[in-house]
């Protein structure tokens, strides 16, 4: 059971959320808050698996809520937000958030990302993942040299870690490699243990900086 706490000014959106989480049979929310003070002390509280957090809230913004939830404890923190901006984006990652979503995006992708976060890894929505390896490779330059620890991936780890720098779920590569989700897992977190890397996130952006994949043209 993944344990999940709402973060949201809006008491529509949180009911919405909470409407949609409340049908799946392997999380229980655990607690709401409308402001990044509240998100604080329910965090402390209940010590929640996940927290969705929204960004622009009265008395502690969603950022510094999560730095605080971040620094105090275990609690994962998804970021969901309808602010489409690539300041929040790299300042949340920054916070220790663990995704980072669009509240347009689909339900599936969110239920996705809660179970993902939940098993130790972190998912961004594609728009987003694309953005962030723009920024890194602009600011770190991709090396001309490959990586010694990309000599330790196998053909089909590569084949998962380009999937993953295009913005894909463990479904999508799934069903692009015709393999089961359980196997795309193994996959991946056999990536981020011979790279040395903590999460998705950053999987991805060492294979933009080792020149492992290329960035797609927007659109």
């Amino acid at each position: 059971m993944i344990r999940v706490a709402l973060v949201d000014d809006q008491a529509l959106v949180r009911r919405a959320f909470s409407l949609m989480l409340s049908v799946e049979d392997d999380i229980e929310l655990v607690g709401e808050a409308s402001d990044g003070v509240t998100a604080v002390e329910l965090a402390a509280a209940t010590k929640p698996d996940i927290m969705l957090m929204d960004i622009e809230m009265p008395r502690m913004n969603g950022l510094d809520a999560t730095r605080a939830i971040r620094d105090a404890g275990d609690t994962q923190v998804i970021i969901l937000t309808t602010f489409d901006r690539d300041d929040y984006l790299f300042e949340a990652l920054d916070a220790g958030a663990a995704g980072f979503l669009l509240k347009n995006c689909e339900p599936e992708r969110l239920l996705e990302a809660i179970g993902t976060v939940a098993d130790g890894g972190a998912l961004l929505a594609p728009e987003v993942t694309r953005r962030v390896i723009e920024q890194a490779v602009q600011g770190g330059h991709q090396s001309a040299q490959p990586h010694p620890a990309v000599e330790r991936l196998t053909q089909r780890e590569l084949d998962v870690l380009a999937a993953m720098a295009q913005g894909r779920s463990n479904a999508e590569i799934a069903e692009g490699l015709f393999v089961s989700e359980a196997t795309v897992k193994t996959h991946v977190s056999s990536c981020l243990s011979k790279l040395g890397v903590r999460d998705r996130v950053q999987a991805v952006i060492f294979a933009f900086e080792h020149g492992l994949t290329r960035p797609h043209p927007k659109g």
